[in-house]
């Protein structure tokens, strides 16, 4: 049976492990008096400096010497240093084990040190416990165990017993979040959380999976569809408060796990682990859905009314003829007009002569529907299509209850008045229907008639609902992306606990006069600085002659000779094929390393199996095809390091240790050293499938497609990527990269585009620490 490892072996090497560097050593390995006062007691030379390094492991990390374990020589060295001894003379004292015991017996006397007992290790297993509550990841519990052991004054066991500690601690940590998921539930709730994983007649496939298959490219089937799903996963009657009960860490691991198995795989998962999985799941499929759902209608009603307006678009392009002949025949009664007006004659008689008074008969209808449709509201273009949206809109207010931020909103009560009179099967309005969400226009329409226009009025009311929505001023109960902005927000006393604390982590001073009087100081000291360099011509790139501000020209960054020497060494570099240049990379970086498995946080075994997978989600090829274009890896191995192996986080984790290296790189250093930055948006045009779930932004043309915002060091390493949508505003994705990555770079002054929105980022970035250039 293959062992489970709690730590890697580089953290394993931070946590128990020697240090050798200068700092380390001094710091951890630096004998006072006494402590050199009890090893030079000993007769020998040897027996003095084995002492001694007894000693110091006692002390840091806190154990005894290993049986033929020989400590770094840096260290040895430092410590045979103190005692004017040869370090040397530590091989001797190596071999002479009775002399070993009987001298960590003694130090255990003089540090008030003991060998741990069944309460210590006890305590270091509450600890663990404790420590697992909110994290899988190894180190911290790892780091706990250590801290338990020490802080009772007991030596540390052997590094595989305190990952056994840590393991069994994170086993038990798992076991009762996932009780707790499930206490208090039915007999009859547990039996359909376990039916959800068996297949189903009527969809040929498990109620779990047909929950994750939902439909995205927006249409009123798919709304429906996602309704439908989401009154599934209502019934079963799961409270979502349960997810309180448990650490928002470990809720969130329980859901990262779920997201990641397949159907089947849950299947096998132990009964309490599967129910708790089941739960987390489909408490996240209410939000997912909710979600998925108001922003599929979102883009409906979007979609509806850009259709009309493209409709009104091309009623004016028809009728181009038409209104060209009216203009015309105008024209032409203006002249007969003037003509009369000249001569004295009778108008009528004029106008019949030169046009004749039938064609001004006979164009009269024309004229009066070319002025009737010149310029029809797109209300009542989007009113047309009032069937398809009427297949979802009666159950789209149904399924949800919205909330306002004002009291006694029109909208509200006109989706109230919606609801009620599908649930009755009316037909007409009420004689006073609320119209305070209407604007002036739409009122005219809808009332236009002696008899209100209720399709006129739904539609009107679904659009102000789309647009507010949209704003924040409408949320949804149950949804995590249309929720309250205070939900969204830390809440008023964490803040004042923080702000109380001096924990705010702020970029700046938290008092304002002091921000503002040393910001008054430096502005100050800029502009005289400013001042002085324009006086006496020693401005970088620019200069003032005769009271006007010129301009250096910049060089050509590129020479021609360097140009042409790129091109040539290019020609002598040899093609090389992907996989061999990702292993390659991979033996460089290790980068592979990062896909750590989703539950024991291990990393892959098979590299090449991983290396596949990730090549495999890069050309779209699935599975089987990668596998059939590899060599010795199977679609299985392929698709097990996909599940379990590739999340977004190793994602993440995997390029900030590219870009981490290549910052270490000399050749970066060419560069710049880390501290600028910029970032853009770079949009990619969707085909096929993608399509349909696309965004279209008329900026980028009349085509789908999605956008990638990417942050660029001044090194050339790319230290995040985040995907958006096409019409997604950029700016607040700056702050998300600058902040939100796993890199090593510190960066304190980015470029960027923020499209109209720089005041309010550069507000932003400036008390959290970083400079903004616009």
């Amino acid at each position: 049976m293959i062992r489970r490892k709690l730590l890697s072996p580089e953290e394993r090497q931070a946590l128990l492990g020697i240090p050798d560097d200068e700092a380390s050593l001094i710091q951890h390995y630096t004998l006072s008096p006494q402590d050199r006062l009890q090893a030079e007691v000993r007769r020998r030379s040897h027996n003095q400096l084995g002492y001694a390094v007894q000693l110091c492991l006692m002390r840091y990390p806190g154990r005894i010497l290993g049986v033929d374990e020989s400590p770094p020589a840096a260290m040895v060295a430092y410590v045979a240093e103190q005692l004017e001894v040869d370090s040397g003379a530590f091989a001797l004292y190596s071999r002479r084990y009775h002399t070993r015991f009987d001298h960590s017996r003694r130090l255990t006397q003089y540090l008030g040190v003991r060998t741990a007992t069944r309460e210590d290790r006890r305590a270091a297993l509450v600890a663990a416990i404790k420590a697992a509550t909110a994290t899988d990841q190894g180190l911290p519990i790892a780091t706990a165990v250590v801290n338990a052991f020490r802080e009772r004054g007991a030596l540390l066991l052997p590094d595989g017993a305190l990952e056994t500690i840590g393991i069994a601690g994170r086993a038990i940590a798992r076991q009762r979040a996932e009780a707790a998921l499930l206490e208090g539930l039915s007999p009859d709730q547990l039996d359909s959380l376990d039916a959800l994983l068996t297949v189903d007649p009527a969809i040929q496939q498990t109620r779990f999976s047909w929950l994750r298959t939902a439909p995205d490219a927006p249409g009123a089937d798919n709304l429906i569809g996602l309704m439908d799903r989401l009154a599934f996963a209502r019934s079963i009657a799961v409270d979502p408060q349960r997810r309180e009960r448990i650490h928002p860490e470990r809720w969130t691991q329980i859901v990262r796990e779920g997201d990641a198995a397949p159907a089947w795989l849950v299947a096998d998962f132990n009964a309490n682990r599967r129910r708790a999985t089941i739960v987390a799941q489909l408490i996240t499929f209410g939000e997912r859905l909710t979600d998925e759902a108001v922003t599929m209608f979102n883009k409906l009603i979007g979609r509806l009314f850009a259709r009309a307006n493209t409709r009104r678009k091309q009623k004016y392009a028809d009728t181009r003829q038409e209104t060209t002949k009216a203009l015309r025949l105008f024209r032409d009664t203006l002249r007969a007009l003037v003509v009369a007006n000249d001569t004295g004659r009778n108008a009528i008689d004029v106008l019949d002569d030169e046009i004749g008074w039938h064609r001004l008969l006979q164009a009269k209808p024309e004229v009066e529907a070319m002025v009737r449709d010149a310029d029809p509201d797109p209300l009542l273009l989007a009113a047309e299509r009032y069937g398809p949206v009427r297949k979802y809109a009666a159950r789209f207010l149904e399924m949800f209850t919205f909330r306002s931020s004002r009291r006694h909103d029109s909208l509200l009560a006109a989706i109230g008045t919606l609801k009620t009179l599908n649930a009755a099967g009316r037909r007409t309005l009420p004689e006073r229907a609320p119209v305070g969400h209407l604007t002036s226009q739409a009122r005219k329409l809808i009332f236009a008639d002696a008899k209100p226009d209720r399709r006129l009025y739904e539609i009107a009311t679904l659009a102000a609902l789309r647009d507010r929505l949209r704003s924040g001023d409408i949320w949804i109960e149950g949804s995590r992306a249309f929720r309250p902005m205070d939900e969204q927000l830390m809440s008023k006393p964490a803040f004042a606990a923080l702000k109380a604390a001096d924990e705010l982590g702020l970029g700046v001073q938290g008092d304002a006069v002091a921000y503002l009087s040393e910001a008054r100081q430096t502005l100050d000291f800029n502009l005289k600085r400013l001042a002085y360099r324009a006086r006496n011509g020693k401005l970088e790139g620019v200069r003032i002659e005769a009271g006007q501000l010129v301009v250096t020209p910049l060089p050509g960054d590129v020479p021609a000779a360097a140009e042409e020497l790129k091109w040539e060494l290019a020609d002598m570099y040899p093609l090389v094929e992907v996989p061999d240049l990702l292993t390659e990379v991979h033996a460089w970086t290790g980068f592979a390393d990062r896909f750590t498995h989703i539950r024991t946080q291990e990393p892959p075994e098979n590299i090449r199996a991983m290396l596949a997978g990730v090549l495999a989600d890069a050309t779209n090829l699935g599975a089987k095809r990668m596998a059939v274009a590899s060599k010795g890896i199977s679609a299985r191995e392929i698709a097990w390091k996909r599940i379990l192996h590739t999340r977004p986080e190793t994602y993440k984790l995997a390029q900030a240790c590219i870009t981490d290296r290549h910052a270490q790189h000399p050749h970066a250093l060419l560069w710049g050293d880390g501290s600028t930055a910029s970032s853009d948006g770079q949009f990619f045009q969707a085909s096929d499938r993608a399509g349909p779930r696309s965004d279209v932004n008329l900026h980028y043309g009349s085509e789908p497609g999605s956008k990638f915002y990417s942050h660029l060091s001044d090194q050339y390493g790319y230290f995040s990527i985040l995907p958006i949508s096409a019409t997604e505003s950029e700016a607040p994705y700056v702050l998300d990269g600058l902040f939100h990555h796993e890199t090593a770079l510190d960066i304190q002054e980015h470029f960027t585009d923020t499209g109209g929105a720089s005041v309010m980022w550069t507000s932003q970035a400036r008390p959290a620490g970083a400079f903004l250039g616009i």
